[in-house]
This record gives C-alpha cells, structure tokens and sequence, in this order.
C-alpha cells in the first residue's frame, strides 16, 4: 500500500497492492498502522457511506466545521469517479487549490481528506459505486457545501466518461444552490488553517 500526499496538504493518494489469480482480485483497501504511519494520526471510523450515480453526476464541494470537521477515506468498488479535494482553510498557503484523484475498478486507488478539506467527485459510469469511511457521523447543521461549477475554483470537470460518451455536470438542487467560495468566505462558513491545525494536532497526542 503506498500513500501520497497531494499538493493539498492533508490529503493522500492510496494505492494498494492487488492480488490476482483465475478467481478474481484481493487487496487490502484500508489498513490502520499503514494509515496511522502516512497521516500521523489514526482515522476513527464513526460512519462508513455507499453512493451510487450516473455518469456525470457531481456531488459536492462538501466540507464540515472543524472541530470536529469530518475527514473522509473513500475509494470506488465499482465504476470510475474522477474525486477531488479542495483546500477551503482559510489562511491556507494552499487556500484555494485543488487536486484530483482517479478512482476506479482497475486500480482501486482511494483518496483521504483531512478535517476542513472540501470534497467533490463526477461520476465517469453509470452505477459507479463509492464508499467513504468517515471520522464523524451525519450532522446536518455543521455540514455546507460550495458550488463545484464555481469559476473561481475552476474545478476541471471531465467532458467525457469511461467509455468517450459526452457528458455534463449533474448537480443535485442543494448543490445548484450553494454559494462560491468568496461567498462562502464572506458567510463565515469556511474553516479556518489555524483551528483545523489544532485539531489535528490534538488527534496526535
């Protein structure tokens, strides 16, 4: 299993060693003392999520208050989803800036995000079926979302899906109606660099 920090300090690229044979496929697709080594911390599982979409649907940018914030382990058993991660901390040297991850049935890649990290992925086939271990449970009142099509994140949707079919960003009503993120600033909805550092930091000790 190899972890990989992307340009968006606090979240990873996961690839996991597959093991194949004339039955099928094993790997192990999240393991503690690995994650605990990478991150620096252990990931408490308080929630694990299944979603399945068509191709082109996008859900997100979604983040929650920090603390506790929620991070998120996610990979797809099925399909393919191009999944990202936002930095909406403000005070971030990264504030901002985004990176992507491919996850799918062939590599079986996942992607950790960190407390305070906005999170998004399109679905590039139909049924593509993602899972998500969460540090905390659903709570509706410290959860807010960004509009994924905002210009200013210029998030990089694809234009095509796993098979060269077009296809274009399908939003839920929620996501349609979420702010940008200057408005979202402006709000007082994001996290801030500082209180997601100290909570992290209390995950250490």
């Amino acid at each position: 299993m190899q972890y990989r920090e992307l340009k968006v300090p606090g979240a990873f690229e996961i690839t996991p060693k597959q093991f194949g044979d004339p039955r099928g496929v094993f790997l192990e697709w999240f393991k503690a003392p690995a994650f605990a080594e990478a991150v620096g911390h252990p990931l408490d599982l308080a929630q694990a999520n299944c979603s399945v979409s068509a191709a082109g649907v996008v859900r997100g940018i979604h983040f929650a208050d920090v603390p506790p914030g929620q991070a998120k382990y996610v990979t797809c058993a099925k399909g393919a989803v191009l999944d990202v991660v936002v930095d909406v901390r403000v005070g971030s040297p990264t504030f901002g800036q985004w990176d992507s991850v491919l996850l799918d049935d062939v590599d079986r890649r996942a992607i950790y995000l960190g407390e305070g990290l906005g999170h998004a992925f399109m679905a590039l086939e139909d049924d593509s079926t993602v899972l998500y271990l969460c540090s905390t449970g659903y709570n509706p009142g410290g959860e807010h979302g960004i509009n994924p099509l905002d210009p200013a994140v210029g998030l990089q949707w694809p234009t095509t899906d796993r098979h060269g079919n077009r296809i274009t960003p399908l939003l839920s009503d929620k996501d349609t109606a979420a702010p940008s993120l200057s408005e979202a600033a402006a709000q007082g909805l994001l996290p801030t660099y500082e209180a997601v550092q100290d909570y992290v930091a209390s995950l250490r000790r």
